[in-house]
């Protein structure tokens, strides 16, 4: 059994224990920002953890009306400049809290008064121990190189962080559902690794979500080209529709996920004209007649709120790709060429 397969299985329960480690600080934050309200927020990550940022970005600018930027730590590290942050909010993200472009950008925002938050999975990480807050993912040790259990418990606490932000009691209360749909998914493996055997000699292929779940197209992507060394892409199903449509020839792989909600209209669009091109097509769905729209699908729990079925879906793109980087005799745990701490700056 793979470490990725391990992480993934233990997922439940880190989301179960997310919430307890980090209640105080969340309510520390919520009145650090009640004090000295902001007024946009400021997201510093890579990889993997830019795409949970990207979740962050949609979940706070949906709920709480304030525009959040994703940063470009380049204009620190590179050209040494500052930018002005001082009505902001920062978060910075990373599992092993020593993404040190992530760090300049907290150190400049704390300099300038910033409310600065840090996401990691390492308490005494050099990011933790520079922020103001410090939301601890509490994970446990992830061996893989591919990074699944902290993923989730980066979009997990931003979304309680934005639930206490709003005091929405509604959005608490679905996503104290999360572990249980997340058991569910589990019981939906089998499933998942008999559509992969369609995908053995796949080398290429175009992933598409839109809104709260356009950050899960970039995350399957990226954890189908590290792990199986696939040519993946991500897109926003809004995005596909102008020039990159125009990549798409008989019978090319694409992987579409559409769950019951704001974007299920925009993506029964995007899988019509796939389908007169000719596409070889993947539905991950809860709508019998989205599902019915592929090629193959994958059912996912009968989620209602649009806010949560990332959670499902980025369990789905993971066990997808591990079963396929274990289908392709390749090892999910030790990508080539890759670490599981990058440095950058």
């Amino acid at each position: 059994m793979t470490h990725m397969w391990q992480e993934i299985l233990q997922e439940p329960k880190v989301i179960e224990s997310c919430l307890s480690l980090n209640q105080k600080t969340i309510s520390a934050i919520t009145a650090r920002l009640e004090e000295k309200p902001v007024s946009n927020v400021i997201i510093a990550a890579r990889g993997t953890s830019d795409h949970a940022g990207v979740y962050g970005k949609y979940l706070i600018e949906v709920k709480k009306g304030i525009p959040v930027a994703l940063a470009a730590p380049s204009v620190f590290t590179l050209y040494g400049k500052n930018v002005n942050m001082a009505d902001s909010l920062v978060i910075a993200i990373s599992q092993s809290g020593q993404a040190a472009d992530a760090l300049e950008v907290i150190k400049s925002a704390r300099k300038q008064g910033a409310a600065t938050v840090a996401i990691t999975n390492t308490e005494d990480s050099p990011l933790a121990m520079m922020a103001e807050f410090h939301l601890f993912c509490g994970a446990g040790k992830e061996q893989s190189v591919a990074a699944t259990k902290t993923f989730m418990a980066q979009i997990y606490l931003l979304a309680q962080l934005v639930a206490a932000w709003c005091g929405d009691e509604g959005f608490k209360k679905d996503l104290a559902q999360i572990p249980s749909l997340l058991i569910k998914t589990l019981e939906s493996a089998d499933q998942i690794k008999n559509v992969v055997n369609y995908y053995l000699f796949m080398e290429e292929c175009f992933i598409l979500a839109r809104g709260m779940n356009y950050p899960i197209a970039l995350e399957a992507a990226l954890k189908i080209q590290e792990t199986s060394y696939v040519r993946a892409k991500g897109y926003a199903t809004s995005d596909f529709h102008h020039g990159p449509f125009a990549m798409v020839g008989e019978n090319m792989p694409v992987i579409v996920y559409a769950p019951r909600g704001e974007s299920l209209k925009d993506n029964r669009e995007i899988l019509e004209k796939l389908r007169k091109a000719g596409a070889d097509i993947l539905v991950v769905s809860n709508d019998p007649e989205t599902l019915a729209m592929g090629d193959r699908s994958i059912r996912i729990c009968d989620v209602e709120n649009d806010l949560i079925t990332p959670f499902v879906n980025a369990m789905v793109a993971q066990i997808f790709a591990c079963n396929l980087s274990v289908l392709k005799g390749l090892n999910p745990d030790a990508p080539r060429g890759l670490s599981k701490v990058t440095y950058t700056r």
